[in-house]
């Protein structure tokens, strides 16, 4: 499969486990990762890249990054785990996600 399968040119988004997911969410994640392992990185560009990585986590585990592959670097990881249970611990709703069993996550439903 190749990236045009998933998402091809003219589409920019797919809902995927009743989370929308944008075409590049992956990449920002990274790039937000090397923001924060960047020693360089300004305050407010860790800041910012912090509320990104949280705001991506929905989508990220709709599409079950975190099922296949892990974190290396252990502050990023301690970091992403701790925000991944405490959006869990939160009670948010149930994303389907079809080659696995099915995470809470996201917005609160009632």
């Amino acid at each position: 499969m190749q990236a045009q399968d998933v998402l091809p040119e003219h589409i920019n988004h797919r809902d995927y486990g009743g989370v929308t997911i944008r075409k590049g969410t992956v990449a920002a994640f990274l790039h937000n990762a090397r923001t924060l392992l960047a020693a360089d990185s300004a305050p407010a560009a860790r800041a910012s890249a912090q509320a990104d990585i949280i705001d991506a986590l929905p989508a990220l585990e709709a599409l079950g990054l975190f099922d296949i592959l892990d974190i290396a670097d252990p502050a990023l990881r301690t970091f992403v785990a701790a925000q991944r249970a405490a959006q869990l611990a939160a009670g948010h709703q149930v994303v389907d996600h079809p080659d696995r069993p099915a995470v809470v996550y996201g917005a609160p439903t009632n």
